[in-house]
């Protein structure tokens, strides 16, 4: 009784001895490797996530260090905004 682990979507499973399995193997792989590669929005939404996760777990650590971090974007945000408005109004 052996365990197999799980093969990921753009992986070729090993132990694969027809031909023609072999190459739809090869080519569902590759077509999931260009789909990871090309879905931006998908690619987009992770990153999200994980930063989000952690934003979360930096919060939850420090408190403080949280509150200081927001703190400062808000500024530099508002500074930014201020000074777009004061070069358009010129």
């Amino acid at each position: 009784m052996s365990i197999e682990s799980p093969v990921p979507r753009t992986a070729v499973p090993l132990g694969i001895t027809d031909p023609v399995e072999s190459a739809r193997a090869e080519l569902k792989a590759a077509l999931s490797a260009i789909e990871e590669k090309i879905n931006v929005p998908k690619r987009v939404a992770r990153k999200t996530d994980e930063a989000v996760t952690a934003v979360r777990s930096f919060a939850r650590t420090n408190p403080t260090g949280a509150k200081a971090a927001a703190v400062g974007l808000a500024s530099a945000v508002g500074l930014v905004v201020w000074g777009i408005v004061r070069l358009y109004t010129r």
